[in-house]
């Protein structure tokens, strides 16, 4: 896509439906956001297959960052996230990585809002995990991590907060977050949940899903 595009405030690009084909109209508007800085909203909807793309493209270049933060006390639960589409949110001490997907949102909240969003995907976990005969250890420590998450948002357990991001779009707004250059290494092992357009060929192409796992014991739920 040619460049001067994204000087302007609004424009449309066709593509073809990575389910049926189907040719989306797709929508791209300018827009300047705290946090975020100079951003371009896309969004297209196929009216056969009713598949739905959103997504939020930083147009200024960062460098890959980590950003961490120890979660000690309620104050904490207040610190300010930025989680972009490309963001990867990791808690060590659980072993639970929420990688970015093709669907995956981009979002300004705070610690609590991202604890909650989690706790929100091991509740519908747990609700398949009793439906499933066979997933008694995954609804045990579904239930494990839940009681967690509940009482480090009462201020009774203390966890780590870790965002990495290959392209530099999201970060933990803290004093006492640590902010930490990653290596291209580092970077390159990262999922972005990146859609590469190419106008010419009318082809969309997806990353993988977003996925939110505890080693051994996983659940993925797209966003």
């Amino acid at each position: 896509m040619n460049n001067d595009f994204f000087a302007k405030e609004h424009f449309e690009t066709r593509i073809n439906c990575p389910i049926c084909h189907t040719e989306i109209i797709m929508h791209w508007q300018r827009d300047n956001i705290p946090y975020f800085g100079e951003v371009m909203y896309i969004t297209g909807v196929c009216e056969n297959c009713k598949f739905r793309f959103t997504d939020t493209m930083i147009l200024a270049s960062k460098e890959p960052m980590r950003y961490e933060l120890s979660i000690e006390s309620l104050e904490d639960l207040n610190a300010r996230v930025i989680r972009s589409t490309s963001g990867t949110i990791r808690i060590p001490e659980l072993g639970i990585d929420v990688e970015p997907g093709t669907i995956s949102q981009s979002y300004v909240t705070n610690i609590e809002g991202v604890l909650q969003r989690i706790m929100n995907v091991l509740i519908t976990a747990s609700k398949w995990a009793v439906e499933d005969d066979e997933s008694e250890e995954k609804f045990a420590r579904s239930q494990e991590l839940m009681s967690i998450l509940e009482e480090v948002m009462e201020g009774k357990r203390k966890i780590t907060l870790v965002i990495e991001d290959p392209l530099g779009n999201s970060a933990i707004i803290s004093k006492k977050a640590k902010a930490i250059k990653l290596t291209q290494e580092e970077a390159e092992q990262l999922n972005t949940g990146m859609i590469i357009f190419d106008v010419d060929k009318s082809e969309l192409e997806m990353d993988v899903s977003e996925n939110i796992r505890s080693p051994g014991k996983e659940s993925s739920e797209n966003e």
